[in-house]
């Protein structure tokens, strides 16, 4: 008998603020592009429209990657981690991730001592 697993969103442990992070990552290459939020609404529109949509904590609202400026990011898939806290999503990113015109977020990596 085949089990089919519950809908996304039901395996998404949210904050107490109703929020989850989510990593965006580069579906070809595997760099690691950003770290963002994402409500259950953002989540869900994620999921219908394939266009990668977070929710800004400055902002108070949902905002959709790329909407202003067409750095946009398509999502190939998104998988939950084995806590449910935290999701992946494995993308396709036209122009910068990063809000300061850098591909990725995250700059040279430190080396531990």
């Amino acid at each position: 008998m085949a089990t089919t697993e519950p809908p996304l969103a039901d395996r998404v442990v949210f904050t107490a603020d109703g929020l989850v992070p989510a990593i965006a990552q580069d579906a070809t290459s595997g760099e690691v592009l950003m770290m963002a939020w994402m409500d259950r609404a953002a989540l869900a529109t994620t999921v219908a429209t394939g266009r990668a949509t977070y929710f800004s904590r400055s902002r108070n609202r949902q905002w959709v990657k790329g909407e202003t400026s067409g750095h946009v990011q398509r999502v190939r898939s998104i998988a939950v981690d084995c806590d449910g806290d935290t999701l992946l999503l494995q993308v396709d990113q036209t122009g910068p991730a990063c809000h300061t015109g850098s591909r990725s977020c995250f700059g040279a990596a430190e080396e531990p001592t």
